[in-house]
């Protein structure tokens, strides 16, 4: 009677644990049946119930990560189309903290400006005479600058001249004012490029990614009249139209000028523009550094010199005196 009542009392355990998994819809029935060394086979039988309840749970899991997906690409191309697309990192050979610009670099860019962006883009903070001794010799440079004609005075008389350009002058500029450049342009106003790869973030690779980065425009993407596409400027519309082609400039040392060899030569020259004193405030950086080593070596040698008298010193104590 007490092995019939405790087999009733089992089944009744199973059936309120089978009702508790049939509610909560993880339902199944197991078969164990034992074989000899002690093992047992599982025969595990998922009911259409547990089944809805996984296939539910997997289509939620996908679709919310689906929707993850979409809003953040839709939120990278958002930010593409206002800030524009990322410029790729190069390595600049000037970028190192012991290394200095390319000069022959700078002396390309420098026609490069002359010949394609002097036409629109003013360069207002460097004068002839920073020319000297990074690019061009001094005569070189004199005979440069006595090719314009600057607007001076006035005279005694009061009146205003025009006289031949001086290691002094500013690099003259295309347009009298802003209003005359935004005029020739169509509205669009060209910016002074002496701190242009200050201006910009991670300007020297933005400037060198803008120069080569005009396409034609994606599919859906439309460019009104006057504008080009480039993805890598704010807006992904630039007023400014391709202006490297290969061949477009003949350089005086006979490096073959194709459309990189341009961007990267004029690049480098914009670098210098905005930074002019850069190698030299290394190599004063490397001087510091080396000063300073050696008072460093000096002072520690000091040191050890005067208070070794002192810690080398034996006393003695003559207790019966």
């Amino acid at each position: 009677s007490s092995s019939s009542s405790s087999s009733s009392h089992h089944s009744m355990m199973v059936s309120k644990k089978n009702g508790l998994k049939k509610t909560l819809g993880f339902d199944r029935v197991v078969t164990t049946s034992a074989r000899g060394g002690g093992g047992g086979s599982h025969t595990t039988t998922w009911t259409t119930t547990t089944k809805k309840s996984y296939y539910a749970a997997g289509a939620t899991a996908g679709a919310a990560a689906s929707v993850a997906a979409c809003v953040t690409t839709s939120i990278a191309f958002a930010d593409e189309a206002e800030h524009g697309l990322h410029s790729p990192q190069y390595a600049w050979p000037h970028e190192g903290v012991f290394d200095s610009y390319d000069h022959g670099s700078i002396r390309r860019g420098h026609q490069v400006y002359q010949q394609v962006c002097a036409a629109c883009h003013s360069l207002n903070q460097i004068c002839y005479r920073n020319l000297v001794d990074v690019a061009y010799t001094e005569q070189e440079v004199k005979a440069m600058a006595e090719e314009i004609e600057i607007t001076d005075g006035p005279d005694d008389t009061g009146e205003m001249f025009e006289r031949p350009g001086k290691l002094s002058d500013r690099l003259p500029s295309p347009y009298a004012n802003e209003e005359g450049a935004r005029y020739a342009n169509n509205g669009a106003y060209p910016p002074d490029l002496s701190l242009i790869t200050k201006a910009r973030h991670d300007g020297t690779n933005y400037v060198f990614a803008l120069l080569l980065g005009y396409r034609d425009a994606p599919a859906g993407i439309e460019i009104r009249d006057g504008l080009y596409y480039n993805p890598y400027f704010p807006g992904g519309a630039i007023a400014m139209p391709k202006m490297l082609v290969d061949g477009g400039v003949e350089y005086d040392d006979g490096t073959i000028a194709t459309e990189t060899q341009m961007a990267k030569d004029v690049t480098t020259f914009l670098a210098w523009a905005a930074e002019p004193e850069h190698d030299d405030r290394k190599l004063m950086g490397a001087k510091w550094m080396f000063a300073m080593a050696l008072l460093t070596v000096t002072a520690v040698y000091q040191k050890r010199y005067i208070w070794s008298q002192l810690k080398s010193r034996r006393v003695i104590v003559d207790a019966v005196r």
